[in-house]
C-alpha cells in the first residue's frame, strides 16, 4: 500500500464492507445505525492501513470543523501553573484518542465576549471548553444560556452550566481539623488567584467553614491574594508574614503558592515547620520533593480534562448527560509541612 496513496476503497476490502460504511464510520455518521463490531473491524483496518480520511471531506460530510476550542481565563497561567498544563494534557489526550484538534485561545483583557465571538461565529470550533473561568463573565453567561456545546472547568454557578468542578468543603475541612489538631489557633491563607476567580473564592469560603466548626474564623487582615505564580506566593507571603506575625499556619490556594510562602518565611528566618506550617493544594509532582515536604490536597487535573471531554463530545453527539454538573473528591495528604506548635 505503501507505493500507492489510500483510499477507502483499501479500508473497505480490508474490512470485508461497502466503502459507503466505511464513509459512515469515519465520518461519524449517526444517520444509520452500524453493529459496533461492523464499527471496530473497520477502524481496525483503517488503523492498520494507517488510512486517514481528508479533513476537509470530513468536514463537508459531517458538518464538523474536527476541532474544539479552549479557552484559558488569564493566559499568563500557562507560564506558572503546573496544575493548568496536567488540565491541557487530560483534553488533549482525550481529543487525540477521538480523533480531534485543539485550538488554545486566551481571553481577551477584562473579560470581554470576543474571544467567545470569534471562535463560536467562524465555525472553526465544533465545542468549546473553557478553563478557570470568572464569575461575572457575561460573555460567558450568554454563551451558556444557548444550546452551543460548552463544558467549562470549574463554574460560573449558573444552572444551566455543563462543568467538572473539584469539592472543597469536605476536604478543607479535613485540613483543617488536621491543622487545629496539631495546636494553631492563629490561621492565615493565601488564595492563588485574585478574588472573582469562582475556584478561589470557594476555597477561601471553605476555609473559612472548616474554621468555623471549631470557633475560628478566617480574619480578613489573615488574608492575602496571590496571582497564580510562585512569586506572587512569595511577595503575598512577606506582606502577610509582616503584617501578621502571630500567624502560625497558612493555607495557601495552590502547591505553586506554596513554593513562594516557603521562601517568604525563610526570608523573614521562620521555620517550616516549626515555626509555621503551611498546607497547599493540587499535589504537584514537586510538592513530595520540597524541603520539606509539602503537605497537601491531592487533585487530579488531567482526569478533570478527560472528563471534560468526554462530556463535550456527549454534547456533541447530542447524548443526555446522566450528571451535567460532575464533582471530583480531592483527598488530604500530610506530609512534613505541618507540625504541631512549639
Amino acid at each position: 500500500m505503501a507505493s500507492k496513496r489510500l483510499t477507502s476503497h483499501d479500508v473497505a476490502r480490508r474490512a470485508g464492507v461497502s466503502r459507503a460504511t466505511v464513509s459512515l464510520v469515519l465520518n461519524r455518521s449517526d444517520s444509520v445505525t452500524i453493529a459496533a463490531e461492523t464499527r471496530e473491524r473497520v477502524l481496525r483496518a483503517a488503523a492498520e492501513l494507517g488510512y486517514k480520511p481528508n479533513s476537509a471531506a470530513r468536514m463537508l460530510v459531517s458538518g464538523q470543523s474536527e476541532t474544539i476550542g479552549l479557552v484559558v481565563s488569564d493566559p499568563s497561567i500557562l507560564l506558572v501553573d503546573q496544575f493548568v498544563t496536567r488540565v491541557l494534557y487530560g483534553i488533549e489526550k482525550a481529543n487525540r484518542e477521538l480523533g480531534f484538534h485543539v485550538l488554545v485561545e486566551g481571553l481577551e483583557s477584562g473579560g470581554r465576549g470576543g474571544t467567545y465571538d470569534n471562535l463560536v461565529e467562524s465555525r472553526r470550533i465544533d465545542g468549546l471548553i473553557v478553563v478557570n473561568p470568572r464569575a461575572g463573565d457575561e460573555a460567558l453567561i450568554a454563551l451558556i444560556e444557548t444550546d452551543f456545546p460548552l463544558v467549562l472547568i470549574g463554574s460560573v454557578r449558573h444552572p444551566a452550566e455543563v462543568s467538572v468542578t473539584f469539592g472543597t468543603r469536605g476536604v478543607l475541612s479535613e485540613a483543617v481539623d488536621h491543622v487545629v489538631g496539631l495546636g494553631h489557633r492563629r490561621i492565615g491563607a493565601i488564595t492563588f488567584a485574585p478574588r472573582g476567580f469562582v475556584a478561589a473564592d470557594a476555597r477561601l469560603r471553605a476555609l473559612d467553614a472548616g474554621l468555623r466548626k471549631h470557633g475560628l474564623t478566617l480574619e480578613e487582615d489573615a488574608i492575602e491574594d496571590g496571582a497564580f505564580s510562585p512569586e506572587s506566593g512569595y511577595l503575598a507571603g512577606l506582606a502577610l508574614l509582616r503584617r501578621r506575625p502571630d500567624l502560625s499556619a497558612i493555607f495557601a490556594g495552590n502547591d505553586t503558592i506554596a513554593i513562594g510562602l516557603l521562601s517568604a518565611a525563610r526570608e523573614l528566618n521562620r521555620d517550616v515547620p516549626g515555626d509555621l506550617s503551611i498546607v497547599g493544594f493540587d499535589d504537584l509532582p514537586f510538592a513530595r520533593w520540597l524541603t520539606p515536604s509539602l503537605t497537601t490536597i491531592r487533585t487530579d487535573g488531567v482526569r478533570q480534562g478527560m472528563i471534560a471531554t468526554e462530556m463535550l463530545f456527549a454534547r456533541l453527539n447530542r447524548r443526555a448527560l446522566d450528571e451535567p454538573r460532575v464533582r471530583l473528591e480531592p483527598e488530604f495528604v500530610i506530609r512534613d509541612s505541618t507540625r504541631p506548635m512549639r
